[in-house]
């Protein structure tokens, strides 16, 4: 019996790609890493650019309910594992594959 192959819209979305993180520094040299911000927030002509001000509103509403305010923020750019795609097929040892020896190991 031949396996039906599902529609390509009956497929679930990836939900990784619902949200972009963001590292924060302030300017009391303390960070934050992997802030959330809704990526359809950010699709526009101004690019990360309003990813400042939502933090920065984050960042109240976190005082108002803790009583503990963050100092300004000093910069503020993408988590590094969101910048990195691989173009290529997955690497070796997430297939589940023994690795390739090294020439000069023979």
């Amino acid at each position: 019996m031949a396996r039906r192959r599902p529609d390509a819209g009956s497929r679930r979305k990836s939900s990784d790609n619902a949200f972009v993180l963001f590292d924060v520094v302030y300017e009391d040299g303390s960070r934050s890493s992997n802030r959330k911000i809704a990526r359809e927030e950010l699709e526009g002509l101004d690019g990360d650019a309003p990813a400042r001000w939502l933090i920065e509103a984050q960042d109240r509403k976190i005082a108002e309910l803790s009583g503990r305010p963050r100092g300004p923020i000093k910069s503020i750019m993408r988590s590094p594992h969101q910048q990195r795609r691989y173009p290529w097929p997955a690497p070796r040892r997430r297939l589940n594959l023994p690795p390739i020896p090294h020439p000069s190991a023979q």
